[in-house]
């Protein structure tokens, strides 16, 4: 029996509900990184992709559950904030598309899955999990977001855990120089990224009292604090060196080129054009770098077969 038009209407519009409450960009752009630890991990160690196909499938599964629950919990705790500004005012849990208990349910559920899903692979990957998860949701959601402009270097750990949970799922042992340089990269990249984004939206956190820096300290602060990440995002580079030399200097050439045009861009933009290069370039910077990796690291393994 085919499905009427209302009835296909009202599942798609509860599937739109259900992703605005995962927040589903995040956990694709997410998804990317850990795939780029996975592949390092997979390559670094000689692993066949087939046999360890159960670990690549649970440690996607845990993944997306795990994003997906902070995702959600952060949705939930943050009904007042996202109310105020235009961005996040037309979420379901401002809305109340979706309902209170619908989401914490949601949330819990995603979160025991997900870890029992990682635990799968390597406890490690599990507790990486958890840690990634805890720190979203209370150090950086429910603490530092509304106290401090250092709320996003807080929340950039959880955000960072992604290619440690992929390599962690291959190989229980994140001290290799190649991991832990990507691991400090995926933290350094956030700072530049949400300044540009809280400049362009400075009226909107400003309005529901967030103190992002830009906000509260200005954008010449904002600035410097930027080049001087960059500086230390360009150095954390220097660690793939110990996989490959193409991988360095790919890594090393996109902040170099980050940090001119930040400074070339302070100079002889605005600095609402300056915020939105910023931004532009960051989407650019994390997605072709983690690509090259990914692609190197299957590259590497096809090549040793």
């Amino acid at each position: 029996m085919k499905k009427s038009y209302q009835e296909k209407k009202t599942e798609q519009s509860m599937f739109s509900i259900l992703s605005a409450t995962v927040k589903t960009g995040i956990i694709k752009s997410n998804l990317i990184t850990m795939f780029a630890g996975l592949t390092l991990a997979l390559y670094t160690y000689h692993f066949s992709i087939v046999d360890k196909i159960p670990e690549i499938l649970l440690a996607t599964i845990g993944s997306i559950l795990i994003i997906g629950a902070a995702g959600s919990f952060n949705n939930l705790y943050d009904r007042d904030i996202d109310a105020i500004m235009e961005r996040t005012k037309s979420r379901p849990t401002v809305t109340g598309e979706i309902k209170f208990k619908t989401v914490l349910w949601l949330g819990i559920a995603m979160s025991i899955l997900g870890l029992a899903a990682l635990y799968f692979t390597t406890p490690l990957a599990a507790l990486l999990g958890f840690l990634g998860l805890f720190m979203y949701v209370v150090p950086y959601t429910m603490w530092s977001k509304r106290r401090t402009i250092y709320n996003t270097e807080i929340g950039s750990i959880s955000g960072a855990m992604p290619p440690l949970i992929g390599w962690a799922a291959i190989y229980p042992d994140i001290t290799h120089p190649a991991i832990i340089g990507l691991f400090v990269i995926q933290v350094i990249w956030q700072m530049p990224h949400f300044y540009a984004i809280s400049i362009r939206r400075h009226d909107e956190y400003k309005a529901a009292k967030v103190p992002m820096l830009p906000v509260v300290k200005g954008v010449r602060r904002t600035y410097i604090q930027t080049n001087i990440y960059l500086v230390i995002l360009i150095l954390f580079s220097l660690p793939f060196i110990t996989l490959s030399l193409g991988l360095m200097l790919v890594a090393l050439l996109l902040g170099i080129a980050w940090l001119v045009l930040s400074i070339y861009g302070y100079k002889k933009m605005d600095s609402e054009k300056w915020a939105k290069s910023m931004f532009l370039f960051s989407l650019l910077h994390m997605t072709v770098l983690f690509s090259t990796v990914i692609i190197y690291s299957l590259m590497g393994i096809f090549f040793h077969l």
